[in-house]
């Protein structure tokens, strides 16, 4: 179950930042905004939010480099990053993800849809979220991360220790993107050759075991996990 969540809004159009507050303090949030990169930064350390919403677009100082700036501070690990854009081109997606970003919600957005968006996202939280654990369970799939066992519908499925490697590093982190190159070097590691194929093969196999809809695929970007 989850706990009340600090939630930081950065956006430099009044109207979304007291649409979005409105919405997330009904829901039970405990809300800050921030109309510039600079105070938000102010922030910080007063409010001490779980998740900041972070537009892309802002003037001085964009989304990306307020990102940049808060993944530069030590205590900011636990602090989850959703960028709010109304853009959806890979690159813009791959520049955010390399900055420290979690995940996007793209604009514009209907308030039911952004509170389960919400949700999913503070669902990675190490902190808030109390069901981490050795045995994690997501619909009908259930990974044993100690013991190396997975089952789907309560039966036993079979896979391969690189296949469960790679099932392990994306459900780890429901919901967020796991770039190309990350997913090479967290699996694989740096020293070994492989190649895109590798991951893609591994990915249809992981499919074929657990269905189809567990694993999504970011154009262009990479891979999450999500149910």
């Amino acid at each position: 179950m989850l706990q009340k969540a600090n939630i930081l809004i950065v956006d430099d159009e009044e109207d979304i930042l007291e649409l979005l507050k409105y919405n997330l303090t009904k829901e039970g949030y405990e809300v800050e905004t921030a109309k510039d990169g600079f105070i938000a930064l102010d922030l910080l350390n007063t409010f001490k939010p779980d998740l900041i919403l972070l537009d892309i677009m802002m003037p001085g100082m964009d989304g990306v480099e307020l990102c940049q700036k808060v993944r530069g501070f030590p205590e900011s690990g636990n602090i989850l990053i959703c960028f709010l854009t109304a853009r959806s081109e890979s690159f813009t997606q791959i520049r955010a993800l390399d900055a420290g970003g979690d995940d996007f919600i793209n604009k514009p957005i209907k308030p039911q849809v952004l509170i389960s968006r919400i949700k999913a996202v503070l669902r990675r939280h190490p902190t808030l979220n109390k069901k981490s654990g050795k045995i994690q369970r997501f619909g009908d799939l259930e990974i044993n991360f100690e013991n190396y066992e997975v089952t789907l519908s309560d039966d036993i499925v079979n896979l391969a220790k690189k296949e469960f490697e790679l099932l392990k590093l994306l459900a780890s982190r429901p919901g967020k993107v796991f770039e190309r190159k990350e997913i090479l070097a967290k699996v694989w590691g740096l020293g070994v050759m492989v190649g895109d194929r590798t991951i893609d093969v591994h990915i249809r196999k992981l499919r074929e075991k657990i269905g189809p809809n567990y694993i999504k695929t970011m154009k262009g970007v990479g891979y999450k996990f999500d149910f």
